[in-house]
């Protein structure tokens, strides 16, 4: 049985002492117009409840309640769990300073988090009846993993099969990288992309870093935090059959969520569908996906599920459970942007803040693979991140650019 999440008010009397507490800043809100955390409260969240409900022939009790969520966050302050639910008492604690207030005035990463599990009440997910877990996202994730675009992926995998094994190693570890652009990532030649090179720029890569802590024929367990399903989880199975089969590592432990949560997460059943559309594949990709199968029967490869991924927290706040398994990592792997934001803390941070400072608490060597989707950035160069902000572009939040960190 895993341990209880702790709760908010437990570490906060430690969080002063905490390694990024001399570098404070302010924690990301939703309530100014126009911005990255409003849009997602006012604009995105409603048109995903909007998706949910077409995707499934719900009845009239579940209509009514997205239609409360709705209003609730539009027009109303955000209310706390029935007490009849299984974790009423949990999110008490978490939401503690929180309910009353409107939406947007809560923490940006709270709401976000607190959004889904609300959404997921109102479809009665964790209920007795009928709908008791299905998930919502399913059919969205389904489409993205049998369309043609998965199909062109994993044929461009036979070019790979025969390229030196650094070159290979740098394409799969972009192509996880940049997760739904992974075509780019199957046809690079030594890291370079093969077009759109200005727009889909590394603004910090400490990739050699990463193969350092990983030389091949060491017996090293490398832990994986998965972020999305589908074509973005694809590369990341294809990734960990690499450290596998060319001993970067002994055992990979990948990590997923263990109930629906920001629309595309992956859960277990997500692993088992893209192990299963690997292994139904000709090719190359069948190979792996054979190979990803063996694995998890002999243990070399094991999914494993924590309730903390789908808390409203930062790593620094994880469970004593969870910190143990990091901590025998030789390095544990984060992907995605919320891992992100959850790991250097979700806050506006200098951009050149040190990523190596904001990660000391982290239990043990660990790397970001992160697709930019939000305004948390730390760890750039000064040069870098003066020509991001006279680029003019949307840097931070448009998934035009990426970051490899790393701290051993």
């Amino acid at each position: 049985m895993t341990e209880k999440i702790p709760s908010t008010s437990a570490v906060a009397a430690d969080r002063s002492a905490g390694p990024a507490a001399d570098r404070d800043a302010p924690v990301i809100l939703s309530h100014e117009p126009g911005s990255f955390a409003w849009g997602v409260l006012a604009k995105r969240h409603p048109a995903l409840i909007q998706q949910v409900r077409d995707a499934f022939p719900y009845g009239r009790r579940q209509h009514e309640a997205l239609d409360a969520l709705l209003d609730e966050i539009a027009n109303g302050v955000i209310e706390p769990l029935a007490a009849s639910e299984h974790d009423h008492r949990q999110w008490s604690d978490w939401g503690r300073e929180h309910f009353g207030r409107p939406w947007f005035d809560a923490p940006f990463l709270w709401a976000e988090s607190y959004f889904y599990r609300r959404l997921l009440g109102a479809i009665e997910y964790f209920g007795t009846g009928p709908w008791q877990g299905v998930d919502p996202f399913a059919p969205f994730k389904e489409a993205e993993l049998r369309g043609e675009a998965v199909d062109e992926e994993l044929r461009a995998l036979d070019a790979l099969a025969d390229v030196p094994a650094d070159e290979r190693a740098t394409a799969l570890l972009h192509a996880s990288l940049w997760g739904n652009r992974a075509d780019l990532g199957f046809r690079v030649s030594a890291g370079e992309p093969a077009a759109g090179e200005a727009a889909f720029a590394l603004v910090a890569d400490d990739s050699g870093v990463l193969w350092q802590l990983l030389p091949a024929g060491a017996p090293s367990t490398v832990a994986v935090v998965a972020d999305n399903a589908g074509r973005e989880l694809i590369p990341d199975l294809i990734l960990i059959d690499h450290l596998l089969e060319h001993r970067h590592a002994e055992r990979v432990v990948l990590h997923v969520k263990p109930y629906p949560y920001y629309v595309s997460d992956a859960m277990t059943a997500d692993v088992v569908d893209c192990l299963r559309r690997l292994t139904e594949a000709p090719g190359e990709a069948g190979t792996i996906g054979g190979r990803l199968w063996m694995a998890m029967a002999s243990g070399r490869l094991e999914v494993r599920t924590h309730p903390f991924f789908c808390a409203p927290l930062p790593y620094e706040e994880m469970p004593e459970d969870l910190r143990s398994e990091f901590e025998a990592a030789t390095l544990t792997i984060l992907k995605g942007d919320l891992n992100y934001r959850r790991l250097v803390g979700d806050r506006l941070w200098d951009a050149t803040a040190l990523f190596a400072d904001l990660t000391t608490y982290f239990p043990g060597a660990v790397a970001a693979l992160r697709t930019l989707k939000s305004d948390v950035i730390v760890g750039l160069d000064h040069g870098t991140l003066d020509a991001l902000e006279q680029s003019g572009a949307a840097w931070r939040t448009s998934g035009t650019h990426a970051l490899i960190q790393v701290r051993p």
